[in-house]
């Protein structure tokens, strides 16, 4: 039987504070993982480790931006120090402060933009991938987005960064798969997290995704959870490079 538990793993969950990335760091302590989770914000992501830990869980917070090398370096070398290796990566932090026409973004929104969502998870796979390569064996999930399959009016800049997480999980995907790196996507559809919140709480926008997604309505963040501990697993030790859609058949 397929073996979907993550007990003895360490896995570090970026954007692990609130959303997709808490159901997550939560979904992977109850089946076993010590998770790090990691965010900006220290009150945030100490929060979550320690609704882990109440739970009967095994969790730590780190705060860290994805987008400063310096600060991914402290990470990993925390999780080095306190664990001794990584077994699992989700990249889940991301970033929007750009919702508009394209010809109207800023250079500025554009350069945060993949700051977050392309250098960051460029750096935590980097680092993540060393350290995986070394003891030859190991997870990277890269949470991207449906837009970054076909975008939506308005966030032009945003599918551009999630197009690119794509790309950069067949690129490690082709390069570590000889390591038994494994790397591989999952593109979530209108989730309801607060990152989220301007899109479901716009009746024009909502409205016209729910009309195109034949089930009729948005997702919670649990429901992304199960691919991610699926791809995490054993039981995937054979998927490398896939793009899974969570989205209700949006994109279908």
């Amino acid at each position: 039987m397929p073996d979907f538990s993550l007990e003895g793993k360490v896995a570090l969950v970026n954007g692990g504070s609130r959303g997709i990335g808490e159901a997550v760091a939560r979904a992977f302590a109850a089946r076993g993982a010590t998770v790090a989770v990691a965010s900006r914000k220290r009150e945030n992501v100490d929060a979550v480790a320690a609704a882990i830990t109440a739970a009967g869980g095994r969790a730590f917070g780190v705060a860290c931006h994805a987008g400063k090398a310096d600060q991914v370096d402290a990470l990993f070398a925390r999780i080095q120090s306190e664990c001794g290796r990584l077994d699992i990566l989700v990249n889940n932090a991301a970033t929007n402060p750009y919702f508009g026409p394209f010809i109207m973004a800023t250079e500025e929104a554009f350069d945060k933009t993949f700051e977050v969502n392309c250098k960051g998870y460029f750096l935590m796979a980097q680092r993540a991938a060393r350290m995986m390569v070394e003891q030859q064996g190991g997870a990277i999930i890269n949470i991207a987005s449906i837009e970054g399959l076909s975008p939506s009016p308005m966030m032009g800049v945003y599918s551009m960064t999630k197009a690119a997480v794509i790309m950069l999980t067949k690129v490690i995907a082709r390069e570590l798969g000889g390591s038994n790196v494994r790397c591989n996507c999952i593109c979530p559809g209108l989730t309801e997290t607060r990152f989220a919140q301007v899109l479901i709480n716009t009746p024009e926008i909502h409205d016209h995704y729910i009309q195109r997604t034949p089930m009729g309505r948005h997702a919670q963040p649990e429901e992304i959870v199960g691919a991610a501990v699926f791809l995490a697993s054993d039981a995937a030790g054979y998927v490398n490079g896939a793009v899974i859609t969570c989205d209700g058949g949006a994109s279908t």
